[in-house]
C-alpha cells in the first residue's frame, strides 16, 4: 500500500490522573529522522517512544510533541523543590525590579511544568503503559492520513505512466519508418551529387543497414515498456520509494539513449515530453515512504 511521507496525527489519552497529548508531524526526508519534545519528568521514555515509531514508520523527518497534565496529585509524586525555590527567587527578583508585589499561590506553583515527580516504579510503569496507548492512536491517525495521501499520489503516478506508455507507442511508430525515410532521403542525395540515375544497389543496402542498426531503438522502447510495468506493479507495495527512485533513473537513462539514436524531429519532441513526466514522477516519488 502506498503512504506518503508527509503526514499528520494527534491523539488525546486520558485516564484518571493523567492526561496525554500527542501530536506528530512529517514532511519528507531520505532517512527515518525523529525529533520529541516532552515533558523532562517523562523524558526518560524517549528511546521507548523513539523505538515505537520506528517499528511503525520507516521513511520521513518526524516531529513529535508530547504534553502530560496532571489531572490530581499522587500522593506519591512529590515536588521538586529546587525546580520550585527557583521560579520563586526569580519571580521575586523581577518583583523587586518592578517594584511590584506580586503573590505566590501554591496552586500556581503545581502548574509548573514537571514540578511533581514520582520515585514509585509502579507510577512509571502507569505511565509509560498510558503515553505507549495515547501513541498508538496518534500514530495510527498519523498513518491514516498517509494512506489517504499514498491514494492521491498513486492516481497521478498511474495517469503520467499511461500518457508516458502513449509517448512512447507514438515514438515507436515514428521510428518504423525513419529506415524507409532514410532510404529516399539518401537516393535522392546520391542524385544530387552523381548527377545520374544509376544507383549502386549493394552500397546503398550497406548504408541502409548501418544506419538501421544505428538507428533502432526497438531495444530502448522494449526496456521501457517493462520499467513502466515494473513501477505500476511497485504502486501495491510497502516501503518502494528507494525503489521507484532507481527506476526513473533507468527510465531517463533509455529515453536518453533513444534521443541520441532517433535523428527525428517529432521523436525528440515527444522525448522532451517523456522527459517532462518522469520528472514530474520523480518529485512525486520524494513523498513516498
Amino acid at each position: 500500500m502506498l503512504k506518503s511521507m508527509t503526514g499528520y496525527g494527534r491523539s488525546i489519552y486520558e485516564s484518571e490522573k493523567r492526561k496525554f497529548i500527542i501530536e506528530i508531524k512529517s514532511v519528507n526526508h531520505k532517512y527515518n529522522d525523529i525529533s520529541i519534545r516532552m515533558n523532562k519528568n517523562i523524558s526518560y521514555l524517549e528511546n521507548t517512544i523513539r523505538k515505537k515509531v520506528k517499528e511503525n514508520i520507516s521513511r520521513g523527518k518526524l516531529d513529535i510533541h508530547i504534553t502530560m497534565e496532571e489531572l490530581e496529585i499522587d500522593k506519591k509524586n512529590k515536588i521538586n523543590k529546587k525546580l520550585a525555590e527557583t521560579y520563586i527567587s526569580d519571580i521575586k527578583e523581577i518583583s523587586q525590579e518592578n517594584d511590584t508585589e506580586i503573590i505566590i499561590n501554591m496552586s500556581d506553583i503545581l502548574m509548573i511544568p514537571d514540578i511533581l515527580c514520582s520515585n514509585d516504579n509502579e507510577e512509571d510503569k502507569d505511565i509509560e503503559k498510558e503515553l505507549l496507548k495515547g501513541l498508538d492512536i496518534a500514530i495510527n491517525s498519523f498513518i491514516d492520513m498517509r494512506i489517504k495521501e499514498g491514494e492521491k499520489i498513486r492516481e497521478d503516478l498511474l495517469n503520467r505512466l499511461d500518457v508516458i506508455n502513449k509517448y512512447i507507442n507514438e515514438i515507436n511508430s515514428y521510428s518504423t519508418g525513419l529506415v524507409e525515410e532514410y532510404i529516399v532521403k539518401l537516393k535522392k542525395r546520391i542524385k544530387e551529387i552523381l548527377k545520374e540515375d544509376i544507383i549502386d544497389e549493394n552500397r546503398l543496402s550497406m548504408e541502409v543497414v548501418i544506419f538501421a542498426d544505428k538507428c533502432s531503438i526497438e531495444e530502448e522502447i522494449t526496456r521501457l515498456n517493462s520499467h513502466i510495468e515494473q513501477f505500476k506493479n511497485m504502486l501495491d507495495d510497502n516501503n518502494i520509494g528507494k525503489k521507484m527512485d532507481f527506476l526513473i533513473q533507468e527510465m531517463n537513462r533509455e529515453i536518453n539513449t533513444i534521443a541520441s539514436k532517433a535523428n527525428c524531429l517529432n521523436i525528440t519532441k515527444l522525448v522532451v515530453e517523456v522527459k517532462n513526466e518522469l520528472e514530474n514522477i520523480r518529485e512525486q516519488v520524494q513523498n513516498i515512504e
